[in-house]
C-alpha cells in the first residue's frame, strides 16, 4: 500500500487514466478514499476538491444505471484540475493503475 501523501500530479494521473480508459471508476474511487478519508493529512485546496470529485467518480443514477458524472463532465474535471493547476499537459505516468 502507498504511504507517501499522492500529489496534484498523481491526481491529475487518475483522472487520465479514468478518462484514457486505463483505469476503472471502481479503481479511482479506491485509490481516493484511501487518501480522502485519511484526517491525518492536509491537502491544499485544489488537491482537496480534486480528491473530492474523483472519490465517487463510480456512483451510478441507480443499480445499475449511468454514471452520475458521464466521460464529458470528467473530462471537463480534468480540464478544470489542469486550468487550476496552472498545467497544460500531462505530465506523463504510469501507464496501469491499480488498487
Amino acid at each position: 500500500m502507498e504511504t507517501d501523501q499522492p500529489s496534484p500530479g498523481d491526481i491529475e494521473r487518475w483522472f487520465e487514466a479514468v478518462a484514457d480508459g486505463r483505469a476503472s471508476r471502481d479503481e479511482a474511487d479506491r485509490w481516493a478514499a484511501r487518501w480522502f478519508l485519511d484526517d491525518d493529512l492536509r491537502w491544499d485546496e485544489v488537491s482537496w476538491w480534486a480528491l473530492d470529485l474523483l472519490h465517487g467518480i463510480d456512483l451510478r443514477v441507480g443499480p445499475g444505471g449511468p454514471y452520475l458524472h458521464d466521460e464529458e463532465q470528467v473530462r471537463e474535471w480534468l480540464a478544470e484540475l489542469r486550468r487550476r493547476r496552472g498545467v497544460h499537459e500531462s505530465g506523463g505516468g504510469p501507464t496501469r493503475f491499480g488498487g
